[in-house]
């Protein structure tokens, strides 16, 4: 042996601080000075033999051999080559943490074999029958699977497999439990405290097979689903530990294959594992790396995963060993050798896959695979061996009644996915922006092939139909989370709409010029409120898009490709990327109170419509004038627009369009053909279904509605025209009085900001007229009086509108001999049909017998006549006696306001009907002078201004007959008739 340097290594822990550290030395020979020394050393020496080993150990000759009782593991020392070429033939690289965790187990294995526990206690039970020749063995523990496995390739690893050789994992975690639970134990392995409350044991776990003891978590056998065995799982210094003993499967059902367990040799273990490179153990007790299967060393140099035993077998004893060899291929970049593969194909196999393992060991096997270092060569597996319907499918769904899947050009797509996450174009930067979300796009990926399954049905009218196959596939086949399910529940939704946006924006890219009916598709705010309204989750929703349509068009990937760069860098160019982030400049409070309704339901939509005008306007940022443009409609600015606009679209359309009136048609105008009248059914007499608005849950839209009309001008209410005459004239038609008035408020604020021209265009003048003369006859004692004022007081205000905007610019004659313009008769015409239908009919119904209804007729007397001027003399013969009657009833002293509205009526009658006033002047005089005597000296409340304004009237009388008449002897006459007029017509 040539004189190269020799190494000596040797971990341990101080037993001072407890603490691992390294003590280096240049001897050949190495012999332990300190007693009771707790962990093991290892030599590491060069010799001439290159990679050659030889291990000596205290059964071995030569000068390691120990000398003194120390309580130290035996050493083990080993001749390695410095400049090793591959880690496969090195040894163990250790972690501090694993160093400490090693030397933890070891000496809880020492605390049981010096301190044997009672084999009946309740805690020790198991369904494990440990055999005699084991009993009086040592503990020997070994680290399995994995952790070996990744070790000698070089990487990290926090799952560490434990089997211990006679006893059940939970056994020995409840004596390592014990173990910890000696006082100054924990501070040995730096650890705290050991979970043993109720609420930590709840955490870890909550089926019926899963039951948290002190802090362990034992997953019980579950023959039937291919879970045989009994695990205990903790947490220890960071690291996921997994506690199982050693074991054999015996079957004993050839039919059913539900094994019987039984404790197992480590070489019997090792031939029941998935593949020889998962197969090799680390021996702690002899530290030292153990291939019971003669072949793991030479797999992962070949690169090879091979099963230890048939294939056939292996995957019937446990089909998840199918899924568990992709992505173990997938992850190591191994190839999985052919009679593996020959036999995941089998038929057979994949039923038992299907059936007999549970779908969330499915779905963990999936998704580690997805989130390995290469998901393409995982999804490519699962197609080329057939397996994706058997994954990828409800197994609570027969497969006759399953959707099939369509695979075709399945490797196109994920060829596709892994060019784009390589490159690293556009699309890649800004859909998939790190790990998750390239991992959420494979997953994707995988449910294309249900691109084209129909959306389901609801199961019962009425109710929601169920989520769409892709999810369910999700959900039932792999149990994805709920947020994954969430993803492409949403993607699946809107694949067809980000499609349509992808390629208008496009188009309109490549051809500004061209005219496109609708929104712009490049505008800032349609983009953005279609990525807002996608949600979150569009940068994964646009890939699952662009995925679709590769599976779709398999030759066109290129184009594909190009169109949704387009896309990506149009929204980075008006900085739309975040846009989900962005707040709206006033929250729904404050908007509520600058409409001045209610918060609501309505109050979403109407902050949407705020967002979209900020995406138009993206220099704006003053909150307070926002609120102040929606507060004051007189402003009438674009956010104003668009909310009025928008509330009549998406919040009271949706309300009134079952009850919308057979007078107009869509577009708002009149209907000229007869229509057939609707067919009476049990809905479309109930108002909570016809007519929603009525309803407690809907009734914020009356208010919603009040807003719009005060906000409406001249332009917009031509715009909003279509949308805004159905409700107003639901009201009109609507039983209820209340409503009816609603719509005559309405109407009038409407007719207000309509142009004559728009009202003449559309013909609904005559409409309105239709909808709002009859509501005159709304009279006690068929309509209560609590509901008739207010209806009248809204219904005559609303009637004189209509006839100005019906005939804009008639104003009346100064003559009767004056002739009349057409518009100007036919304005005539509709006062005088007013006039009789509405206030000469409604005395004569009501008379001064109801004195609040009266006084509301003669106020509105008062205006009509001024608005006919002389053409109110053909009413003359009716009006003066009702008038002069009204003036001297029995009961006006106990009704000022009517006796008020009596004398103003009275002078519109002189006013505008002033030739024909000598004639009449007896009976006028008649119903003042009456009035007087019974007002004279009361002092109820506003007789003081009656009193004026009777003195007013007579003096407006006087006026109009003075020249056909001597009205000073008239008056005298009456004074000396009766002294107490002398102070009213002195």
């Amino acid at each position: 042996m040539h004189s190269a340097t020799r190494r000596l290594t040797h971990l341990a822990l101080s037993p001072q601080k407890y603490q691992p550290f390294r003590i280096c030395s240049a001897a050949t020979q190495v012999q332990c000075q300190i007693r009771r020394c707790m962990s093991p050393a290892r030599l590491y020496a060069t010799s001439s033999e290159g990679s050659k080993r030889r291990r000596l150990d205290s059964n071995s000759p030569g000068p390691a051999k120990r000398r003194h009782q120390s309580t130290m593991s035996p050493l083990v020392v080993e001749e390695v080559d410095d400049q090793a070429s591959d880690s496969i033939s090195g040894g163990i690289p250790w972690e501090p943490v694993e160093t400490t965790l090693k030397t933890l187990l070891l000496d809880v294995a020492k605390y049981i074999d010096e301190n044997p526990a009672s084999s009946d206690g309740p805690d020790a039970t198991s369904h494990v029958v440990v055999p005699d020749e084991l009993v009086k063995q040592p503990i020997i523990l070994r680290f399995t699977g994995g952790w070996v496995r990744d070790k000698l390739l070089g990487k990290k690893s926090h799952d560490i497999d434990v089997a211990i050789n006679k006893m059940t994992g939970y056994q020995f975690g409840l004596r390592l439990k014990e173990y910890l639970e000696i006082p100054g134990n924990l501070e040995k392995y730096g650890l705290e405290s050991i979970a043993s409350d109720d609420k930590q044991n709840q955490k870890a776990g909550k089926s019926d097979r899963s039951k948290a003891v002190g802090g362990l978590h034992k997953i019980e056998a579950n023959p039937e689903k291919s879970k045989h065995l009994e695990t205990t799982t903790m947490q220890i210094l960071g690291l996921d530990i997994d506690l199982v003993n050693l074991r054999k499967e015996i079957y004993t059902d050839e039919e059913g294959r539900i094994p019987q367990i039984e404790f197992g040799t480590p070489e019997e273990d090792a031939e029941r594992r998935d593949a020889t490179v998962n197969a090799m153990f680390y021996n702690l007790n002899e530290d030292k790396v153990e291939d019971f299967t003669g072949r793991g060393h030479d797999d992962m140099k070949a690169k090879i995963i091979r099963t230890p035993l048939q294939p056939y077998q292996t995957f019937k004893d446990d089909p998840l060993r199918v899924l568990r060899l992709i992505r173990f291929a997938s992850r190591l970049g191994y190839t999985i050798e052919s009679t593996a593969l020959e036999a995941m194909r089998n038929p057979e196999i994949k039923d038992a896959l299907r059936q007999k393992i549970s779908r969330e060991r499915v779905g963990t096997e999936v998704e580690k695979a997805l989130q390995g270092p290469d998901p393409h060569e995982a999804l490519r597996l699962i197609f080329s061996l057939n397996l994706y319907e058997t994954i990828y499918s409800d197994p609570a769904k027969a497969e006759i009644e399953h959707d099939t899947p369509d695979v075709e050009g399945w490797d196109v797509l994920i060829d596709t996915l892994r060019d784009m996450i390589s490159n690293g174009n556009v699309v890649q930067e800004e859909l998939m922006r790190d790990h998750e979300e390239e991992v959420l796009a494979w997953q994707l990926s995988a449910i294309v092939p249900y691109r084209n399954a129909p959306f389901p049905e609801p199961l019962q009218p009425g109710k929601k139909a169920p989520p769409p196959i892709p999810v369910q596939v999700a959900r039932e086949g792999i149990k994805a989370p709920n947020k994954i399910c969430e993803v492409i529940n949403a993607a699946v939704r809107n694949q067809l709409e980000i499609s349509d946006v992808v390629d208008m924006l496009y188009q309109k890219k490549r051809r500004p010029d061209k005219l496109i009916e609708g929104d712009d598709p490049a505008a800032r705010d349609v983009l953005g409120m279609a990525i807002r309204r996608w949600g979150p989750s569009w940068r994964s929703q646009v890939m699952y898009s662009l995925l679709v349509e590769v599976a779709n068009t398999q030759d066109q990937v290129e184009a594909i490709e190009r169109r949704y760069t387009t896309f990506v860098e149009h929204l980075r160019q008006l900085e739309l990327t975040d846009v989900c982030a962005f707040k709206p400049l006033m929250d729904g409070k404050e908007l509520a109170k600058a409409i001045g309704i209610k918060p609501g339901p309505w109050m979403k939509d109407a902050l949407d419509v705020v967002m979209a005008w900020q995406l138009r306007n993206p220099g704006t940022a003053d909150t307070a004038k926002a609120i102040e443009e929606v507060k004051n409609h007189q402003t009438n600015g674009e956010l104003t627009s668009d909310l009025v606009q928008h509330f009549l679209k998406l919040t009271i359309r949706p309300l009134f369009i079952k009850a919308t009136p057979a007078t107009v048609t869509e577009q708002g105008r009149k209907v000229t053909t007869e229509r057939l009248p609707e067919k009476l059914t049990m809905s479309s007499m109930d108002d909570s279904v016809k007519k929603p608005w009525k309803t407690a849950k809907d009734s914020y839209s009356l208010d919603v509605l009040a807003w719009v009309m005060r906000s409406l001008d001249e332009k917009l209410v031509a715009q909003v025209w279509p949308l805004i005459i159905p409700p107003l004239l639901t009201f009109g038609d609507d039983w209820e009085a209340g409503y009816k008035r609603i719509g005559a408020d309405f109407i009038d604020t409407l007719l207000k900001a309509t142009p004559s021209a728009l009202l003449e265009r559309t013909g609904l003048g005559e409409v309105f007229e239709q909808a709002l003369v009859p509501c005159l006859t709304y009279l006690p004692t068929i309509t209560e009086e609590e509901e008739s004022i207010p209806l009248l007081s809204s219904v005559y205000p609303a009637l004189l509108t209509l006839a100005r905007k019906r005939f804009p610019g008639e104003e009346p004659p100064p003559l009767a001999t004056t002739p009349l313009t057409p518009k100007a008769r036919q304005k005539v015409q509709m006062l005088d049909t007013i006039i009789r239908k509405g206030i000469i009919y409604g005395y004569s119904h009501c008379g001064t017998s109801n004195p609040k209804i009266t006084t509301v007729l003669f106020s509105n007397l008062a205006i009509y006549l001024q608005e006919l001027g002389i053409d109110s003399v053909k009413h003359l013969k009716f009006l003066i006696p009702t008038l002069s009657e009204a003036l001297s009833s029995p009961t006006g002293t106990a009704t000022i306001p009517m006796l008020l509205s009596a004398t103003d009526a009275s002078q519109a009658v002189i006013r505008n009907a002033w030739p024909r006033m000598p004639g009449y002047r007896g009976e006028v005089l008649k119903g003042l002078a009456l009035c007087w005597v019974k007002v004279k000296d009361t002092e109820e409340e506003d007789a003081e201004q009656l009193r004026a304004k009777l003195i007013e009237t007579v003096k407006l009388l006087e006026a109009a007959v003075a020249r056909e008449c001597d009205f000073e002897a008239e008056k005298r006459l009456l004074i000396n008739a009766d002294a107490r007029l002398e102070s009213l017509l002195a």
